[in-house]
């Protein structure tokens, strides 16, 4: 389905997160408790970069083909994801390796990052610290594996660059509160789970609940889109 293969809210299965040891691991690879680099602050912004827990997959598909956008920085590190999922941007006015203390950020569709924008990626030689990338360039490529990891704070740094864990909805902070009871169920049983391959149940139901609730106008026409389609198998 040609809307399917575009939409979601993913990383292909070989991007890399940062482990609390140092290390680096690929998405797919990920498991319950692992501790990924992430920002302590709930809209990316203004928080110091911690170590929050992994804690399933909201989706997970191995051998799925889809569309990817890439965002080149003048840094060097390059995030892909796809069209609907939240990166944290800043307008313009900012250096290469600028800090991004104090400096408001807001969540936008892949999709619709422009060069000029800047995003939060992580370095720093006293341990991980968030500054600002100008993005240089944007381009779109096929990929195989789609994996869209939680974590406990709601973001994520992967390839060097901090994203939202959500996608499809265009606000960050709703869809973090929306997703509390999942993570609120996970710290109850002190356990995380892989789910089966697709969307994650927790996710379709919100999806089937935000179609009562909010207006269509909130959500990425792709992911929209495709949550439709899914309804109907």
């Amino acid at each position: 389905h040609s809307v399917a293969a575009k939409t979601g809210g993913c990383f292909p299965g070989r991007s890399l997160v940062t482990l609390e040891d140092g290390s680096s691991r690929v998405v797919q690879d990920l498991q319950p408790g692992d501790r990924v680099l992430s920002s302590s602050g709930v809209d990316g912004s203004g928080g110091e970069l911690v170590y929050s827990e992994f804690l399933t997959f909201l989706d997970h598909e191995p051998a799925v083909r889809k569309q990817f956008y890439v965002l080149g920085t003048e840094t060097g590190v390059n995030l892909t994801l796809t069209a609907a999922h939240l990166v944290f941007v800043t307008e313009g006015n900012c250096s290469v390796g600028e800090s991004s203390k104090g400096v408001v950020t807001r969540t936008m569709y892949a999709s619709d990052v422009r060069p000029g924008q800047c995003v939060l990626t992580a370095g720093g030689d006293k341990g991980p610290q968030a500054h600002l990338s100008p993005v240089a360039w944007t381009h779109i490529q096929v990929d195989t594996g789609a994996f869209a990891p939680l974590t406990r704070h709601g973001s994520l740094v992967v390839d060097g660059v901090l994203a939202s864990c959500y996608a499809a909805m265009d606000q960050h902070h709703l869809a973090h509160w929306a997703f509390g009871p999942l993570r609120l169920l996970y710290s109850w049983t002190g356990l995380g789970t892989i789910q089966g391959d697709g969307l994650h149940w927790y996710s379709r139901v919100l999806y089937w609940i935000g179609t009562f609730l909010l207006d269509p106008g909130h959500f990425h026409p792709w992911g929209w889109s495709q949550m439709m389609w899914r309804d109907r198998e």
